[in-house]
């Protein structure tokens, strides 16, 4: 007999998500966090949803594929995208938030919720059959839980190597050289900018190529394989001496005032910088700030050493620096149906980056389907997969065997995916213009969900809590 009880493994982005979903819903939740008696090789802290990597949950506006998937997220209430928008620092066209806030008010919420019991310790194997569990134990599982995983699925795992940025301290960059700016002066100046000239730039790159690199602890001793969509800089350095200028050094559009007009043509092209660096608020008071695209696997002593070579970060010093990690995912497609269950289990769910979606929101995506779906099953209905139309539809898709039925995935490898246009069905009538694509994009999924929304809802008791967060 099925247990009218969910167990959630994991406290991250989906497993907090799903948490709070299922709650929400009038079911008891047991939520099962190894930390902080236990780490990782990337987490600091034993708060729920630590973002281990940047602070940004990408662009806003919902013409863009990350806005589009927070959008979504906002129409059911997501606790991860409303306590984001809470604690949201000041990133341009972006969602970023104070980090320490963020977790810390999830972590509250989370424990403070009548119907979930928080349990700190280590899950060392899947809960027994009858119960309804969520595994959302990230790319960061405990190796003997994944041991445990591996055994049930049958099929060996996947990963790639991650890294996060270094953060340094506000006042101890040099503000005479650094500047205030967003790209083309759009929206307040969110970025703090450090220029450089040709000639800094060349040795700043011989030095990154150069630099001794940290042993992978704890890892397969393997060549690496790195996630593109977040290379370690010095990575990036390797591929080309301008590679790093057309990356997260471009300067294009980013002016500092004292410089004369942005939009003189003869006086921007005189003495537009060679590269910039950017520093993004880690809090509002900007007292912490990260060096944004310079995830790295640099030993920490050359990271200081070559990232004060930087004009403007000559003193600077650091909070946090630059780690690198090993992701471990499933091969999802083969294993999970858009419902997130396992095919060889119904009431075993999957959610988060283990499942292969990449960023924070698809995480939380993942988390609130599986949340929903895990709900649904407890009351005895049967659950849900989102539209198609939408973005969390379409990574649903995606990381499920509806993709290895529509893209014979059998003959691809099956790598992590980030929210994107290219997932979603094409319009009925093509738009050859991309922003009027884009816009209808978000237009019919947003129809779609609402339509999806209102049936969902009749599933649930007319006093359930899905829409009370704060």
């Amino acid at each position: 007999m099925i247990k009218k009880e969910v167990i959630v493994i994991g406290a991250g982005l989906a497993g907090s998500e799903a948490a709070w979903q299922v709650a929400n819903s009038g079911v008891p939740v047991k939520l099962v966090e190894m930390r902080p008696s236990k780490s990782t090789p990337a987490h600091h802290t034993g708060e729920f949803g630590e973002l281990v990597c940047s602070n940004s949950f990408g662009a806003l506006s919902p013409d863009r594929a990350a806005g589009l998937l927070q959008k979504e997220l906002r129409i059911f209430k997501s606790l991860i995208v409303q306590t984001a928008d809470k604690f949201a620092v000041p990133a341009g066209g972006a969602l970023a938030v104070d980090r320490s806030k963020f977790s810390t008010a999830l972590t509250e919420a989370l424990s403070n919720h009548p119907l979930i019991e928080i349990k700190r310790f280590e899950q060392l194997d899947l809960p027994s059959k009858e119960n309804i569990t969520i595994l959302a134990t990230g790319p960061l599982t405990a190796n003997e839980l994944f041991y445990k995983i591996q055994a049930f699925t049958g099929i060996d795992a996947c990963h790639f190597f991650d890294a996060a940025s270094p953060i340094i301290y506000g006042d101890t960059i040099d503000q005479e050289i650094v500047f205030k700016a967003s790209r083309y002066d759009k929206g307040d100046p969110a970025y703090l900018n450090c220029p450089m000239d040709k000639n800094d730039y060349i040795h700043f790159r011989n030095a990154l190529i150069e630099g001794e690199q940290a042993s992978l602890k704890d890892f397969e001793k393997e060549s690496a394989n790195f996630f593109e969509a977040c290379l370690p800089i010095e990575e990036i350095a390797r591929r080309g001496v301008d590679t790093m200028r057309y990356g997260p050094l471009k300067s294009i559009g980013l002016w500092n005032p004292k410089w004369g007009d942005l939009f003189d043509r003869e006086n921007r092209l005189k003495k537009r910088p060679h590269a910039v660096i950017q520093l993004r608020k880690e809090d509002l008071e900007g007292k912490l700030l990260n060096m944004v695209g310079f995830q790295t696997n640099l030993k920490w002593s050359e990271q200081k050493r070559i990232f004060r070579m930087i004009p403007g970060l000559e003193k600077a010093e650091f909070v946090r620096f630059g780690v690198m990690h090993r992701n471990t995912f499933l091969e999802s497609p083969k294993l999970l149906l858009p419902t997130l269950q396992f095919m060889k289990r119904e009431n075993l769910f999957a959610a988060g980056q283990i499942t292969g979606t990449e960023g924070y929101a698809a995480a939380a995506a993942g988390g609130l389907l599986a949340g929903i779906n895990a709900s649904l099953l407890a009351k005895g209905n049967k659950p849900v997969s989102f539209p198609s139309e939408s973005m969390i539809g379409s990574l649903m898709n995606f990381i499920s065997n509806k993709n290895q039925i529509l893209s014979n995935q059998k003959k691809n490898k099956f790598q992590p995916m980030p929210a994107s246009f290219g997932l979603v069905p094409e319009l009925t009538k093509k738009k050859k213009d991309k922003r009027l694509r884009y816009k209808a994009y978000q237009e019919r999924a947003t129809e779609a969900l609402n339509d999806f929304k209102n049936k969902l809802d009749s599933c649930f008791d007319k006093d359930h809590l899905l829409s009370k967060i704060y």
